[in-house]
């Protein structure tokens, strides 16, 4: 808990941050951009041999963009003393107001892919490189447990039984409109399950070690945090915290050479965006030329093209070489794990915790801690990204 001394020495700053937390709740990006009819135009894209472009269908705006917009501009920053906390919140409200734009232009084409440009930017040549000098190593190098063999409610009950290790509680929910096997709801402290999904016994691992060991850590240290901008969002946050993820995977012992150029092969379907790709084109680029089986270009293809072109899946293979390279050098990452936050603002998390305006993380991702890793091969890797 905040003093009443430290609230009242720094009561422009809550009150600029509670404006900020009502305004954003409206806005969280996942909510919008999964389609609603992703297996109808599936089955529809099979059928007509992968030359049909489908025809998604997103969930309807709750908010009015403009009116958002004027209400993020008009907070009055400069009653912010310190310049770097000023200059945070500058920097996160133009970040909010990208992501209104993102959300309004859904399924308006190169419209939305620009703005999504502007949010999550698209694979530098560094990227690309590495991303390609993954996809050289061959599968059969690697121990792997790829079988599909559990259903949703199997899931359920794995991660019911993982979740123990940390004590918060949140609720678990089944979908057939999302395009990953799993995601968080930060705000709705939710793990949302593909219903229609069959997961192996890696993959299981994998989330487990990624949406409750890291997206759901930092959900719930977020919630402890005197300031809703933790549990909102730094600006350039994905990147951290999804690399934060794969770290977790890395770190636990499960990421796989497979699951790795998952990523990579999400890097390529990004750059495809720039190239002017269709849909049609993404999925031909992954199912015929990089051999992919049907299902899983589908959904690279599906993650990158929905909205009108989604460009933040390249952030998980920079994401996570950025936060390899940081544990390497020893360096703490109890900062990152303290909310939504992001590597490039260590210095001012350090200042808010110092000033009593930020906590330690009340939870730290157990496989940091237990280092389970021992695959010699995705040393050499990850040690070799440029």
């Amino acid at each position: 808990m905040i003093s009443e001394k430290l609230t009242n020495k720094y009561q422009d700053l809550f009150d600029i941050d509670a404006n900020l937390n009502r305004l954003v709740k409206k806005i969280e990006l996942l909510n919008y951009i999964n389609p609603l009819n992703i297996e109808s135009e599936k089955k529809q894209f099979y059928t007509s041999k992968f030359n049909y472009e489908p025809n998604f269908h997103y969930p309807k705006l709750k908010f009015n963009g403009y009116k958002l917009h004027r209400l993020f501009f008009s907070q009055r920053l400069e009653r912010i003393e310190d310049e770097d906390i000023r200059n945070l919140y500058e920097d996160i409200i133009y970040e909010y107001s990208g992501l209104i734009e993102c959300i309004e232009t859904i399924n308006q084409g190169r419209k939305f892919y620009y703005n999504s440009l502007k949010s999550f930017g698209t694979p530098t040549e560094k990227s690309l490189d590495n991303a390609k000098f993954i996809l050289r190593f061959d599968d059969g190098d690697f121990d792997q447990d790829m079988l599909p063999l559990y259903n949703a409610q199997d899931a359920k009950a794995y991660f019911e039984d993982f979740s123990k290790r940390y004590d918060f509680d949140y609720n678990i929910k089944f979908s057939t409109n999302i395009s990953a096997a799993a995601m968080v709801q930060n705000h709705a402290r939710t793990l949302v399950l593909r219903k229609n999904h069959k997961y192996s016994r890696n993959q299981l691992q994998v989330l487990a070690n990624h949406e409750i060991g890291v997206h759901l850590v930092t959900t719930f240290n977020a919630a402890n945090q005197p300031l809703h901008i933790f549990s909102n969002g730094f600006p350039n946050n994905v990147e951290t915290q999804e690399g934060l993820a794969v770290y977790s995977e890395y770190m636990s012992g499960c990421l796989t050479l497979s699951r790795l150029k998952e990523l990579s092969y999400r890097v390529i379907a990004v750059d495809s965006l720039i190239k002017g790709y269709t849909f049609s084109d993404t999925f031909d680029l992954l199912y015929s030329q990089y051999k992919l089986d049907r299902d899983k270009a589908f959904a690279i293809t599906l993650r990158v093209h929905r909205g009108g072109g989604f460009t933040k899946d390249h952030l998980y293979l920079s994401g996570l070489k950025k936060v390899y390279k940081y544990a390497q050098k020893g360096k703490d990452l109890n900062p990152l794990l303290t909310g939504k936050v992001s590597l490039e603002y260590i210095k001012t998390i350090d200042k808010l915790q110092n000033l009593g305006l930020a906590n330690v993380s009340k939870y730290y991702t157990d496989s940091y801690r237990n280092d389970a890793n021992v695959n010699k091969n995705l040393d050499f890797i990850l040690k070799s990204l440029k």
